[in-house]
């Protein structure tokens, strides 16, 4: 697949439109995915999606190798901010309407049998995680998405934030804190696993 995706950005630097859509394909629904989840609205997120493509297509000469998904992600991460930045406001709602955002990104919980009670918990911990995520800064909820839900690695998500590896650590350690210590909150609904412990020394 990469072999094959290393043709279509070659032959996509070379004009030739096909092969520019068909990554557009390949990577629209991600691409979408991630504007919707620091947007939070589909229309916005739509526009953000497209002026990312725009601009990459406008823009691939200057893709100089290495992970092109990180390189697209950043360039939609960019389009983002430029709309917060228009509408002087940060995203607030839900996640849960992402298509795809009903798959769990982390270690499944433990549900043996989904009766009404388990669902009901279930639905009010997404929305305590929401809430929490997007209480972040907007640099650590970035950094959180694409390391827990779009998989990047750190060095991915440098290049694709255009940050070094440290301050990638730095944002993900104090996201993920932040996040358990949110969570807290809702202790009750949390696996025995999930649940911080203090120590007393």
């Amino acid at each position: 697949m990469l072999d094959d995706e290393a043709v279509l950005i070659r032959d996509a630097q070379r004009g030739r439109l096909d092969a520019f859509n068909r990554l557009v394909e390949r990577y629209q629904d991600r691409v979408y995915g991630l504007a919707f989840r620091i947007l939070s609205e589909p229309e916005a997120a739509a526009v953000a999606a497209q002026d990312a493509f725009v601009h990459a297509y406008r823009h691939l000469k200057d893709y100089r190798g290495g992970s092109f998904r990180a390189w697209l992600f950043r360039i939609t991460a960019n389009a983002c901010y430029d709309e917060l930045r228009r509408r002087k406001r940060q995203p607030a709602d839900s996640l849960e309407s992402l298509p795809g955002a009903d798959q769990d990104d982390g270690p499944p919980l433990p549900a043996d049998t989904e009766t009404p009670e388990n669902a009901a918990q279930r639905a009010e911990l997404r929305r305590a995680i929401e809430r929490c995520v997007q209480a972040l800064q907007p640099e650590q909820r970035l950094a959180l998405l694409l390391s827990d839900v779009e998989g990047l690695n750190y060095q991915e998500i440098a290049d694709s934030l255009g940050i070094n590896l440290g301050t990638v650590k730095s944002r993900l350690s104090r996201a993920r804190a932040s996040v358990r210590t949110c969570l807290q909150g809702v202790a009750e609904l949390l696996p025995p696993a999930y649940r911080l412990t203090y120590s007393s020394d």
